[in-house]
């Protein structure tokens, strides 16, 4: 069987905060928005058994990091092949980094947002749809409420809304005295029971977060990570001048992650009537990863509710008591935006739109 291949293509962008290596995959397709992605903490656009600087022709059945076996599945070259896709690293994350420099100030997360905008204007782009993960899931929302002309739809995997409290930067902080940096970050990116279980997929990463990712750059990705301030948003009505995501949202956390308090809590000052919220069964920290399938289908199907892709077949993704809602269209003619929801009553309220996700 013959292996799928794509070209990647390499790019460094100087911003006002920096900067940022973006790699291209295909080419922007007349007004539609790219896809935008940005990773979590110690993850980065992909790792590989062995490493070619792009352009390359990447073999699917290489080992990956964060973005890879989800956009190498074959539902998703239904997808990629009307959209051209951005995949962003934070400073000093890619691979074959050289170490960032003694003294070397870590842009904030409010600054990494603010980087994202020259990568937007340097290739032209109309808008993104954003896919992030963790602290990238955290970066693209913190730019969607800033810029949020240039932000269409996001795919947050993992966020968590909130800063870290003192008692949470005390725990992190002897955390990191007592324990390895990729230990540490493995459990920001696993679920207990996957740490306890020592899977296949735990090894990996741990071997490759070691070998792949410089340490001296992760740990201040990781630093600037656990010193955020709350993303500063509510749900409309909850408090005074209350401002949230105003573009559709998908939240995504796997059963039993890390991040699943932090993604239900997000989903609590989101709007409802333009949010969806997606608990995967058995998928464990990286949904993305060990599910990609299932999370295509999700999004082929969120892609479908912003007017893109009408045609697009959708088999693999089970829904329970699905209801369609479309809404008409507005007086400018712009799109109209079908959402299709299911309810459920695990962990979020009545006014939630969740799908669970069998596998």
């Amino acid at each position: 069987m013959s292996e799928k291949v794509c070209v990647l293509q390499e790019h460094d962008i100087e911003t006002p905060y920096g900067i940022l290596h973006v790699v291209i995959r295909g080419a922007p397709k007349g007004n539609k928005p790219a896809i935008l992605t940005y990773h979590d903490v110690g993850l980065n656009r992909y790792c590989s058994r062995k490493y070619i600087p792009p352009p390359i022709f990447f073999p699917s059945s290489a080992d990956k990091l964060c973005f890879n076996s989800f956009f190498n599945n074959e539902d998703m070259q239904e997808i990629t092949k009307h959209f051209v896709v951005c995949h962003v690293d934070a400073p000093g994350q890619q691979i074959g980094a050289s170490q960032l420099p003694q003294g070397y100030q870590f842009p904030t997360m409010d600054q990494l947002a603010g980087m994202l905008p020259t990568v937007v204007q340097h290739f032209g782009f109309r808008s993104i749809v954003g896919i992030g993960v963790g602290a990238g899931a955290y970066v693209l929302a913190k730019f969607a409420l800033i810029f949020p002309d240039l932000v269409e739809g996001l795919v947050l995997l993992n966020i968590d809304p909130n800063g870290k409290g003192w008692i949470d930067w005390a725990a992190t902080k002897l955390s990191g005295l007592t324990s390895a940096l990729p230990d540490t970050v493995l459990s920001h990116l696993f679920s207990q029971e996957e740490l306890m279980n020592n899977t296949e997929l735990v090894q990996s990463y741990r071997q490759q977060i070691n070998n792949t990712v410089n340490q001296f750059n992760l740990q201040l990705f990781w630093n600037m990570y656990n010193s955020r301030r709350d993303l500063e948003m509510n749900r409309s009505g909850t408090v005074l001048n209350a401002k949230t995501l105003k573009c559709p949202v998908m939240l995504v956390v796997g059963d039993n992650a890390p991040a699943e308090e932090g993604v239900v809590e997000c989903n609590s000052k989101l709007d409802p009537t333009n949010t969806t919220f997606l608990k995967m069964a058995d998928s464990g920290g990286l949904p993305q990863v060990t599910q990609p399938g299932k999370l295509t289908e999700a999004f082929k199907y969120f892609l479908q509710g912003m007017g893109y892709m009408p045609s697009a077949s959708m088999t693999r993704l089970s829904r329970s008591r699905t209801a369609s809602l479309t809404s008409a269209s507005s007086v400018d003619g712009s799109r109209s935006r079908a959402c299709t929801h299911s309810d459920s009553t695990e962990g979020v309220g009545a006014v939630t739109h969740t799908m669970e996700v069998s596998c």
